[in-house]
């Protein structure tokens, strides 16, 4: 899978991908109503990632959820990042 130059992910962003672009990673900030609703909702991401076989990485700070998506295996941001992104943004759990 090949990495998208940065001005590429930018557009993508830009045209509806609810996340911001830091370095080699697209990451989204989450807080939902409290600890249980943060569960809830990694649950939900984690199904979605699951059935992608694409997996963020998670940080769950009580009512807070950080994601970040890159592909680790091409070293930087690709396709499947933005499609589980783009899967993800759907969700109607949390309050992100």
């Amino acid at each position: 899978m090949d990495v998208l130059d940065p001005a590429s992910v930018d557009l993508a962003l830009s045209e509806g991908i609810a996340w911001e672009r830091e370095g080699a990673e697209i990451v989204k900030v989450y807080t939902a109503k409290d600890f249980a609703d943060a569960l809830s909702y990694v649950n939900a991401v984690g199904a979605l990632a699951e059935e992608a076989n694409h997996h963020p990485d998670i940080d769950i700070r009580w009512n807070e959820v950080t994601l970040r998506l890159s592909t680790h295996s091409a070293g930087g941001i690709t396709a499947s990042d933005l499609a589980l992104a783009r899967r993800i943004d759907t969700l109607a759990v949390g309050a992100g």
